[in-house]
């Protein structure tokens, strides 16, 4: 499965940023699409996830701004963005959860990432 991200770029603090992601291939069905980050000399860490079945995990630093969606017909991930903060600045990367048709083996996939950088 490949993932195309969109969307990254330069805001200021408190703006709105949508990101996106398109996950391609055949032969497969979703369980979990989302967005990581990583802020320069720090370790990857959850932004936000959602399940084939609706259900979404934040973290706590971005609970209540943002608002992670899936249109699972169409094999994509919206992260929508509000009062972005200083801190948010990191290259966010989607993420994908998936298994093959009649298959029960989960596997996982990156994008290459897209960078946010939110000026104070």
């Amino acid at each position: 499965v490949q993932l195309q991200a969109s969307g990254g770029g330069l805001v200021q603090a408190g703006e709105f940023l949508r990101l996106s992601c398109a996950a391609s291939g055949t032969g497969f069905t979703i369980n979990t699409m989302g967005w990581f980050r990583q802020a320069p000399e720090k370790q990857r860490e959850l932004v936000a996830t959602v399940t084939d079945g609706g259900i979404t995990t934040y973290s706590d630093s971005v609970q209540g701004r943002f608002t992670v969606s899936m249109e699972y017909a169409k094999k994509t991930v919206t992260l929508q963005m509000s009062s972005l903060k200083a801190e948010d600045t990191a290259l966010y990367f989607c993420y994908v959860r998936w298994r093959y048709w009649g298959r029960t083996y989960l596997r996982e996939d990156w994008g290459q990432g897209t960078l946010v950088t939110v000026s104070s």
